[in-house]
């Protein structure tokens, strides 16, 4: 799977060690920053990462700040993209099963290293529904 990460400095460390668990993972991941710890505004790559998702350059997306809060805020500003923040494996399954969740938002001082690699292996590894009343909700999110 091809998957867009990205973070702000509050995020730096997650995405990261995230990025090293995907790639073994077998994924292939792109990183849209930040690449230090130096002060930065989330929208300028949580924003990116997202576009790359609702255009179907990736698969999924990833994105990391110090709550999840403000990326999850940026990724779903753009269209097509729907954002879920995550600190627990059940709603990481039922985002998905329900929402078709294409981003996933965590904060890096909310949750643990470890929670967040099962946050993520569950997400990634759980299909959508396909049920009937969940299209119809996620199809008047698009309207």
């Amino acid at each position: 799977m091809k998957i867009a990460i990205a973070c702000d400095h509050g995020g730096i460390e997650y995405k990261e060690s995230l990025k090293k668990f995907l790639i073994e993972q077998g994924h292939e991941v792109e990183d849209f920053g930040c690449h230090d710890k130096t002060s930065c505004d989330y929208p300028d790559h949580a924003k990116p990462a997202a576009q790359s998702v609702a255009e179907g350059k990736n698969d999924r997306g990833i994105v990391i700040c110090s709550t999840g809060i403000g990326v999850s805020i940026a990724a779903n500003k753009v269209p097509g993209v729907r954002c879920a923040l995550v600190s627990d494996v059940m709603c990481a399954r039922l985002t998905r099963e329900h929402n078709n969740t294409n981003v996933l938002a965590m904060g890096q001082f909310v949750i643990g290293e470890h929670l967040m690699k099962e946050i993520v292996t569950v997400w990634l590894n759980t299909p959508f529904s396909e049920g009937e009343r969940h299209v119809r909700r996620i199809n008047k999110l698009e309207a």
